[in-house]
């Protein structure tokens, strides 16, 4: 792949809209490009920024009157003697629909914290479609962890939970909100589990559940964490605690 393709496919990519073929192989490219990086890093951080800290402004009560008034059959214009051009009738259908897409974007928009968990998700579920949904394999901390030291500015805190009923699988570098995150992957029966470990404070962050899939917060090391499974609500929760209580 070359920056051409790269620049190509670095929104879709952030959308989540990729399959893993192609997500893999843009990301072993923005692994080797500084450029391609900075413009991926520099995309998320726009993105983010537009979803967190531009306005919202809720529709006004009489703006969505007047585009229910406008949407309902006109029979009082029918009544009237005089017919109503057709193209005037267009612009004023186009006019409407200009207005309603613009307060559905407005007050439809979702939350960056919404856009990370789509990130999330889509990861995990590109991960479940590859060959392999770790580029490090080995259920050997010691192996892991330095494997991250050099790709990362700092690698994450590794266990293995096999005695628990988590064997560790091995890790992989991804993106979500535009950064690099290390994820850590484990096992559990048949049910893959992916924890990412992020950077940013997550107080503010909350659980999300799509498609038979949860997203759940907890702490690795004092650093926030994501995890990413199919796993029942209790198995869930213990495994996010055995992360919490990790040191």
């Amino acid at each position: 792949m070359d920056c051409k393709d790269a620049a190509r496919l670095l929104e879709p990519y952030l959308d989540g809209e990729l399959d893993r073929d192609e997500a893999r192989a843009l990301e072993a490219h923005v692994d080797r490009c500084a450029e391609c990086r900075a413009a991926l890093e520099a995309l998320g951080r726009l993105r983010h920024a537009v979803r967190s800290e531009a306005p919202h402004y809720p529709a006004p009560d009489a703006l969505r009157e007047r585009i229910r008034q406008a949407s309902l059959p006109q029979t009082s214009v029918l009544r009237r003697p005089r017919r109503v051009p057709a193209w005037w009738r267009l612009a004023a259908a186009c006019f409407v629909a200009f207005i309603a897409g613009g307060v559905v974007t407005w007050v439809a928009r979702p939350p960056a914290s919404d856009q990370l968990s789509r990130d999330l998700f889509a990861s995990h579920w590109r991960a479940l479609a590859a060959t392999s949904p770790v580029d490090v394999v080995s259920s050997d901390r010691h192996t892991v962890r330095p494997w991250f030291a050099g790709k990362l500015p700092q690698a994450p805190l590794v266990h293995d939970f096999a005695d628990q009923g988590f064997p560790l699988v091995g890790g992989r570098i991804d993106y979500a909100g535009g950064e690099r995150v290390p994820v850590l992957v484990y096992r559990h029966d048949k049910h893959l589990i992916d924890v990412y470990v992020m950077k940013d404070d997550a107080s503010t962050r909350r659980a999300a559940h799509r498609e038979g899939y949860s997203l759940v917060w907890t702490k690795l090391d004092a650093q926030p964490a994501a995890v990413v499974s199919d796993l029942d609500a209790q198995e869930l929760a213990r495994f996010s605690a055995l992360l919490d209580g990790a040191r």
